[in-house]
């Protein structure tokens, strides 16, 4: 499919995307997958393939969340699409809104908390056409197609409505809503269902699926995923090039220090893009980098609690973690070994 991202784009986007923390690896890089128009469509044919050919997805919006409050923006992790109808009689457009769960923990209020977010979306579109003064006759909401995306590791079987919840006699069941809900749970699917609708999307998560199994199982996914992006035509380039630096973060992030290097040498190996296999060795180096910055810190705290044992050495760490510069901290670890006093060793801290 083509795309109108551009190179630079895409690099901006891997450097602030993925220039994270690794506890919030998970989300934003399911945020960063989504982002991209393909990735939309992969999921929608993965979960509800006679929908595809109704949406137009080279028209695919990303939507703000502007209507979600300040607090529940920053503990809900979703997103929201405006996709066109193909057939303009079938409507104007439908909206896709993907709710992203990470937490291993089975969130049993999970139709409650979609039907919330669902209203809200409604009642933005109800404040645009109020906002746009159309006529009340001519008011339409749009429909929406609710999507539950979930990497926990936990089996899923709680049910996604608003009646698993309630204890409802079966006289009142008539009265509570009722919706369907589309739900991919990653690490639960049979890896054959992720990738059966050959779409690129579905090796990824293949992968992601085995981020926590033995190195056995990742490798084989990870090289069966490499060996499909091979298949693609050169005219879904961007594509490669992010899937590439998708899976290049997912084991930089998620795999052990001991088998990095080797599994990010069989992703270099897959791409000829001097731009990614740049942005890979970058992330190497800063590694690298990281590595020695510890050991210098842990080396200057060390050398510290020997010379002066009655001091609050501990008390320094988060200081010396927020210092970048190597060559700084270096200076530092000398002046542990060389100070007369702990507190003179404060004192050139803080100069």
């Amino acid at each position: 499919m083509p795309t109108d991202t551009t190179t630079q784009d895409i690099t901006e986007e891997i450097r602030g995307l993925f220039d994270t923390e690794i506890g919030h690896f998970a989300d934003k890089s399911a945020r960063w997958l989504f982002r991209q128009k393909e990735n939309v469509q992969g999921l929608i044919r993965i979960l509800a393939g006679e929908l595809e050919e109704h949406l137009d997805f080279h028209r695919l919006k990303v939507l703000n969340r502007s209507f979600v409050d300040d607090t529940l923006r920053d503990l809900q992790s979703d997103m929201v699409f405006s996709i066109p109808f193909r057939d303009a009689t079938q409507g104007e457009d439908v909206t896709v809104y993907i709710l992203i769960e990470h937490q291993s923990t089975v969130d049993r209020m999970m139709g409650f908390r979609l039907l919330f977010y669902m209203c809200q979306i409604w009642n933005e579109q109800r404040g645009a056409l109020e906002r746009s003064r159309v006529p009340k006759s001519r008011w339409r909401l749009r429909p929406i197609i609710p999507i539950v995306y979930y990497t926990g590791s936990q089996r899923w079987e709680a049910p996604l409505s608003l009646s698993a919840v309630m204890d409802v006699p079966e006289v009142l069941s008539r009265f509570v809503p009722r919706f369907d809900t589309l739900f991919l749970g990653v690490k639960e699917t049979d890896p054959e269902a992720l990738t059966k609708t050959d779409h690129l999307l579905g090796w990824l998560l293949r992968v992601l699926r085995e981020d926590e199994s033995d190195t056995g199982s990742l490798y084989d996914a990870l090289q069966a995923a490499l060996c499909y992006l091979d298949t693609l035509p050169a005219a879904e380039s961007v594509q490669h090039k992010n899937a590439i630096l998708y899976l290049y973060h997912l084991i930089l992030f998620r795999r052990p220090e001991t088998e990095r290097e080797g599994l990010i040498q069989l992703i270099q190996s897959h791409t000829t893009d001097t731009e990614v296999r740049n942005i890979i060795m970058t992330g190497a180096e800063a590694l690298i980098e990281q590595g020695a910055r510890e050991a210098t810190i842990e080396n200057m705290l060390a050398v510290l609690t020997e010379r002066f044992p009655h001091a609050d050495v501990n008390a320094l760490k988060l200081t010396l973690e927020a210092i970048a510069d190597l060559n700084h901290l270096k200076q530092l670890n000398l002046s542990a070994s060389l100070v007369p006093n702990f507190q003179a060793f404060q004192h050139r801290l803080e100069a």
